[in-house]
Order: structure tokens, then C-alpha cells, then sequence
């Protein structure tokens, strides 16, 4: 059994408007000095495989479902 967890955020350069609605959001409640939010997703799972078939089907799972790679980067790390 291999634990993975999966980190999807924004490439540099594209608007993350949720991460900047969070950050006014901060400041309206008196919060002083957030420079800047950023949001990601995180995906763990349990999978029934070895380490590097592990992380090579959670690879696949980004390319094909996970994440958009126009706009998007992901990173797999295995626990």
C-alpha cells in the first residue's frame, strides 16, 4: 500500500482570482501584511501497487484527469 499525495496549482503568470478574493477577504478582517494567496488542490490517495507503478499511474492520473497543463502544474509525492 503507497500513500500519495497530489499537489495541482496554477503556473506562473495565470490569474488565480479564488487565492485574490481570499487575500481581500483577509485584509477586510484587519489581517495586515498578505502579500498574496495562492490556491491549490491536493488529492490524497491510498493505492494497492508499488512505489514506482505508484507513481507512475499518479503521473498518468495528472496528465489525463487531474490537471490542465496549459494552465496548471502538479506535483506527485509519495509517502
Amino acid at each position: 500500500m503507497v500513500k500519495a499525495e497530489i499537489r495541482i496549482g496554477l503556473k506562473h503568470g495565470v490569474a488565480d482570482p479564488e487565492g485574490e478574493n481570499t487575500r481581500k477577504a483577509l485584509e477586510l478582517l484587519g489581517f495586515k501584511g498578505v502579500e498574496s494567496v495562492k490556491t491549490i488542490k491536493v488529492f490524497e490517495m491510498e493505492l494497492n501497487m508499488g512505489a514506482e507503478e505508484a507513481r507512475g499511474a499518479c503521473e498518468d492520473m495528472c496528465r489525463k484527469l487531474l490537471a490542465n497543463p496549459v494552465i496548471q502544474t502538479y506535483s506527485v509525492e509519495l509517502k
